[in-house]
This record gives C-alpha cells, structure tokens and sequence, in this order.
C-alpha cells in the first residue's frame, strides 16, 4: 500500500476470501495502521482470527449466503471448497465484474454463481483461477464472459490459453495494477 500511495486510513471495509496465509496473513499488520475497518471474513474461519480481529480492536462480519456489502458490491457469500471461499461481485454499468481470491470452489461455479445471484451478464473475471482445466475458457465463452484477468495460482498454460483466446480482451493483471472500467 506503502508503494502504491494509498493511506491505510482511507480503508472502511475489507474483504477477505479465503483463510490461505498469502490471503489473509497480512490482515493483522493492516489492522495495527486502521482498525477503524469493518472485515468481511467466511463464517468458516477460526476463531482465531475472529479474535485477532477484534483483539486489533476491529468489527468483522461472518458471511455464509450472498449479500450486499457496499453500494454496488456483493459478495457471493461463502462457496463450499477446500477451503472454503468468497469472491465479490462488482456491479458495473458495463455488466458484472466478479473477483476471486484464489476460486478454490471452481472459477466457473463462481462465474455462474454471480450470474445467477444478478441476473446479469459478466464482464470481466479477475483474479486467481486455481489452476483449473484448459476446458475452462470454452467455458467462459459460453457463459459469455467479456474480458477476462487471470492472476496468481491460475497456473501458465491456462492463462496463455485464455490470452490466446481473448486477445485484446485478456488483461495482464496481478498485484498492483489498476483496471478502470468506465
């Protein structure tokens, strides 16, 4: 955040999608710059770090079914998986923008998931895709998936099939980069 010129203090709510330590473990050092924050965290995590939270001296709230969070952002609402997940639904003028953590419980699930909690089109998918078949580009097609920007643990071949197959459509994406949709 430090690098990017964004001040802790400008944070209200945080989002959390899975207990995985590369997703959750640095919520504590965030916590020590700005409790004043409401975090948004699966019903499934331990009570550890429920108490971190509010040991931090924050709110957090429990998600199980989909609801909304803020003006325009949802969350899906906890989906089984190993471990279980969020991701969040942007509801964007140009169509839904759905973004995971890691998609533990399958990037297509989530895809028509929102698709079915909306009743809208999606996009633009961004984030991890969790090494999921090559078969699931054709899949996004169907779904009628816009854009698409896979990152992290989404794994090489795939997201060289995605960009073959989206070509100006793919976005290189990861950690830092800003995506405005207009």
């Amino acid at each position: 955040m430090e690098k990017l010129g964004i001040d802790p203090a400008s944070i209200k709510k945080v989002v959390i999608s899975h207990i995985h330590g590369d997703h959750v473990g640095g919520l504590e050092g965030f916590l020590e710059k700005n409790n004043n924050v409401t975090v948004f965290i699966p019903s499934s995590f331990p009570k550890s770090v429920k108490n971190m939270i509010i040991q931090r001296g924050a709110k957090f709230v429990e998600i199980s079914v989909p609801r909304k969070i803020y003006d325009s952002v949802y969350t899906t609402g906890e989906l089984y998986g190993s471990p279980e997940e969020q991701s969040l639904i942007i509801d964007s003028k140009k169509g839904l923008v759905v973004i995971t953590g890691c998609a533990h419980p399958g990037v297509v699930n989530i895809v028509k998931k929102a698709k079915k909690l909306m009743k809208k089109d999606v996009y633009l998918v961004l984030g991890g895709f969790h090494h999921p078949p090559i078969s699931c580009v054709k899949e996004f097609r169907k779904l009628q998936v816009k854009k698409v920007a896979p990152s992290h643990c989404t794994g090489d071949l795939v997201r060289e099939a995605f960009r073959k197959e989206y070509k100006q459509d793919f976005i290189d994406y990861g950690v830092g980069k800003i995506i405005e949709i207009k």
